[in-house]
């Protein structure tokens, strides 16, 4: 690549398709979760580079990427998606290191966000508006435009991927982006960058300001120039993003995780459903959003669901990113203390731990390992059951029948995703109907990531849709035109 490859950036800014240091040369340390070492620094930008990230966008909707067309922007984030898939296992190995995730995901990471460049950009030109049957007279019609510039708070967990879904539909419908990475792993969107303006991207169409959330990502929030906002990450901070963005009425995205359930009934198929079961709870540490963090199992076939969960969970390893293990390290000592605290009730509660997987003999002693958990007889209500533990601990509950099962999967503030194993097809439909969740799995879990599902939540999972056509609806703004002709 130009100027030396991906990891160039460290400890810069991109901002108006240049790289600059944070305003009065601050930096924060860059940890390897699987070692807990320093290996590295980012800029820690502030309110001031977020101004000037924010401008650098404002130019660029003013210039030339204002002034392409929609078939042009499209040919440029083709270009990005090929450059992505051309350097997949560079950025896997960047994103590895980076979050503690194991080299096969950090793959596929890879992999969807090469998908994101490649679907957004086939569809840049393909977002129409509608024409409008009203009074004689009168031709009405209806226009799909950017809102502008856009805001972009993007977690650690999955940063590739994330930005795949929310930066790459803003700008194929020809927003100007102003990304903030989150402080524990933003090399992911610092090499996006690089490979974006490497293959033409013009200069502050996307600007990537690294820092604190309190402080860039609070002053990206608040921002009077940025017209929407879309955010990745905890209720908590998601509310305080949106009441940033209230006083001037910025739509709002919000991604704020969930409690998803996976629910199996007696009439499952058991050897097909197994290991979804436990994948969906264990992946990348079970750092993500929309595990199955709760597996829900008709009473007839709980025992022997629990046999086959646990056999599999003591067969699960977990080691360093680049190891290749079933199972990363989480992602700081913060987040395993948060996890470790958790597994604690189970033991104070006098809760049954069925199983747990193994760390490896050879992982660093500095890492953030934790050893998946699977538990066993925990009552809906209990906080184990109720509250995200963003960490690779399942719980499994047993029920009657259908209506408990709904009212148990139901029975939380979130709603992610949801999935259900039955071979009774009535069913099957009902269940798509009941379960209060953005998206529903029958007899599969997470359709392979698909690029081209909307994804989002309902209750306290949060609004808006990213992911698919949806996204790009999301990201535009309907303005309606009434001509009278007479």
């Amino acid at each position: 690549m130009a100027d030396g490859g991906l990891r160039d950036h460290r400890g810069r800014l991109f901002i108006g398709g240049a790289w600059r240091d944070a305003e009065g040369g601050r930096t924060l340390p860059v940890e390897d979760p699987s070692t807990g070492e320093i290996v590295g620094q980012i800029a820690a930008g502030g309110a001031a580079d977020i101004d000037a990230a924010v401008d650098a966008g404002r130019g660029a909707l003013a210039g030339e990427w204002g002034q392409l067309a929609a078939a042009e922007r499209g040919r440029i984030l083709s270009r990005v998606g090929t450059r992505v898939a051309e350097h997949t296992e560079e950025l896997a190995r960047l994103e590895a290191a980076d979050v503690g995730k194991p080299l096969r995901q950090a793959r596929a990471d890879a992999a969807a966000l090469a998908r994101y460049l490649e679907f957004y950009g086939g569809a840049a030109d393909k977002l129409t508006g509608e024409t409008l049957e009203y009074l004689a007279g009168y031709t009405v019609f209806t226009l799909r435009e950017p809102h502008g510039v856009t805001g972009h708070i993007i977690p650690w967990n999955y940063p590739m991927q994330i930005l795949g879904r929310s930066v790459v539909a803003a700008l194929a419908v020809g927003n100007a982006a102003v990304i903030k990475p989150a402080e524990e792993a933003s090399l992911a969107a610092l090499a996006f960058a690089r490979i974006a303006a490497d293959c033409g991207l013009p200069a502050g169409a996307l600007n990537v300001v690294t820092g604190l959330g309190e402080t860039a990502g609070a002053a990206l929030a608040a921002h009077e120039g940025v017209n929407h906002v879309s955010f990745t990450g905890s209720a908590v901070v998601g509310a305080l993003v949106q009441a940033a963005a209230a006083p001037r009425a910025a739509p709002v995205t919000l991604e704020l995780g969930g409690k998803s359930a996976q629910i199996v009934f007696d009439d499952a198929d058991l050897d097909a459903a197994a290991p979804f079961l436990v994948s969906a709870g264990i992946q990348n540490a079970g750092q993500t959003c929309s595990a199955a963090s709760r597996i829900l199992v008709q009473r007839d076939v709980y025992a022997e669901v629990l046999e086959r969960l646990a056999a599999r969970y003591g067969a699960l390893t977990v080691g360093p990113a680049m190891g290749d293990h079933d199972v990363g390290p989480l992602i700081s000592a913060r987040q395993f203390a948060v996890v470790q605290r958790y597994f604690d009730l189970a033991g104070q509660d006098r809760l049954e731990v069925a199983a747990r997987g193994r760390i490896v003999e050879d992982a660093p002693k500095g890492g953030h390992y934790f050893a998946p958990a699977l538990i066993a007889g925990v009552a809906p209500g209990h906080v184990l059951a109720q509250e995200e533990i963003f960490g690779p601990v399942q719980v499994v509950i047993a029920f009657d029948d259908e209506e408990e099962a709904v009212a148990i999967a139901n029975g939380t503030r979130y709603g992610l995703v949801a999935g259900a194993w039955t071979a009774d097809g009535a069913r099957q439909f009902r269940l798509a109907r009941r379960l209060q969740a953005g998206q529903v799995f029958i007899n599969n879990y997470g359709a392979g990531g698909g690029v081209e599902l909307p994804f989002g939540g309902v209750k306290q999972s949060g609004h808006g849709r990213e992911k698919g056509f949806e996204a790009l609806y999301g990201f535009t703004t309907l303005k309606t035109v009434a001509v009278r002709h007479g």
